[in-house]
């Protein structure tokens, strides 16, 4: 089998060995969640339930301010009374509005729940299937949390020919798109084949890396049995770094190329990570919204690491301990996401959401600490980048406070890798500077509208 990749990038170690190969453990019922009332990228939520209020699993409690096609609604993901309704601290390390929900212990678990009735893909209208994936609240598992539905709807104008299922999985220590596909490979090809008839795609491909290819036989005998030999395929990638980010991942597959500036529906395909497929199979089939998330716990502070299911909301200090041990004395840096992409936290009072794909606790030993230094110019982020921008140029100009330049070297089309902060010998912290950057254009775009 061919093993494909993109240009750059750069080696990892993965860090994966705690939790590879391990299947996903249902976590204990938490005793309570804190429930973020805004998990996508897009317009913002209103709760739609007060203090007090007895609230089932699967029940939504918090929908769009206004109808629109940037939204997507929040469920209760267990059965009990609304405690509270306030601002807590998130992943993004900004408060925003929670509901906090307080269990009931008494519940029945496969019946207090308040789910839709199932829906055959295959014989409602686009419409419907869209508005389906849009009222279970499905986001994009990848992290980046951008509602699924919207993604399924392109322009009359983008011809879209391929689908591309994310299970390259390329940040080191998560593996739970790993456990997903070993575990779920019947709800991933039936989640691949709704898209494809909602999208009207005739092709598929399963993109994995190499150091996933025990996968390979397990997803080839699903689609056989599944009849869909001719219309899925699994392709293996090399393991590098970042090969599942979205414009690698279709370079590396079919050697398109996203424009500067443009979106994969620009290249005729869209990508959909595999834990959001198997997302949309269940909303489905049994009328599930999103409101358990698998997730990676892992890193040296972390004595029991493994790979988890929870309801969104969970806050992992509320774990038993006999389930989740963590040495806190040992902990430097909390990570909620990958340790290139992922956002460090102050605290593991954080409750986890809908694109939280891992919690990493990691030891001195495994944090970089370093102070930075003046850039020596060596070119090393330029030569690692994998969009193939120029990082040096791009902080030069942000430091003088010039944003059409840091524009012109690339600002925009950076997906925030954090290749070039792992390679920068001054230890130089350029993704931090790149995120800030964006947000001042972001703002300032926004009064422009205003």
């Amino acid at each position: 089998m061919i093993v494909r990749t993109f240009k750059r990038g750069i080696k990892l170690h993965p860090c994966k060995e705690a939790t590879e190969g391990h299947p996903v453990e249902c976590a204990p019922l938490p005793k309570r969640v804190v429930i973020p009332i805004n998990q996508h990228f897009g317009a913002p939520n209103k709760s739609i339930v007060k203090v007090g209020d007895t609230v089932k699993r699967g029940q939504k409690i918090a929908e769009a301010l206004k109808p629109g096609l940037m939204t997507v609604p929040v469920h209760a993901s267990i059965t009990g009374t609304v405690k509270k309704i306030e601002p807590h601290i998130q992943a993004n390390n900004t408060e925003g509005l929670c509901i906090l929900i307080e269990a009931n212990p008494n519940a029945d678990k496969d019946r207090d729940v308040d789910f839709m009735p199932p829906l055959d893909a295959f014989d409602c209208t686009k419409t419907d299937a869209l508005k389906r994936i849009q009222e279970a609240g499905i986001v994009g598992l990848g992290g980046a949390g951008f509602p699924s539905h919207v993604k399924l709807s392109p322009p009359p104008d983008k011809k879209i020919d391929l689908l591309i299922a994310n299970g390259a999985e390329c940040e080191p220590y998560l593996t739970t798109d790993e456990a997903i596909i070993s575990e779920k490979p019947h709800l991933l090809i039936t989640g691949i084949a709704i898209v494809m008839h909602i999208t009207g795609v005739r092709q598929a491909i399963i993109g994995i890396e190499d150091n996933k290819k025990t996968l390979i036989p397990l997803l080839e005998r699903e689609i056989r049995l599944r009849q869909y030999p001719d219309s899925i395929t699994v392709e293996v990638c090399k393991t590098l770094y970042p090969q599942g980010g979205e414009k690698m991942l279709i370079k590396a597959l079919t050697g398109r190329e996203v424009p500067s500036g443009g979106l994969p529906m620009d290249t005729g395909c869209i990508v959909q990570n595999v834990g959001s497929l198997v997302s949309i199979a269940e909303a489905f089939t049994v009328g599930k919204p999103l409101i358990d998330r698998d997730l990676t716990v892992s890193g040296g502070a972390c004595k029991t690491p493994k790979n988890i299911r929870t309801p969104i909301g969970t806050i992992l200090t509320d774990l038993p301990v006999e389930f989740m041990t963590i040495e806190h004395t040992t902990v430097q840096k909390i990570l909620f996401g990958g340790p290139m992409m992922g956002t460090a936290v102050p605290s593991l009072e954080i409750p986890i959401q809908k694109n939280t794909s891992g919690i990493i606790l990691m030891t001195g030993e495994e944090t970089n600490s370093d102070s930075e230094a003046s850039c020596i110019r060596c070119g090393r982020c330029i030569n690692f980048c994998a969009c193939r921008l120029a990082p040096a140029l791009m902080k030069e100009n942000l430091d003088a406070g010039d944003l059409k330049g840091a524009v012109k070297a690339g600002l925009l089309d950076c997906i925030e890798c954090g290749s070039c902060t792992y390679v920068c010998p001054a230890r130089i912290k350029l993704v931090q500077r790149f995120r800030v950057g964006k947000q001042i254009i972001r703002m300032r775009q926004q009064g422009t509208k205003k």
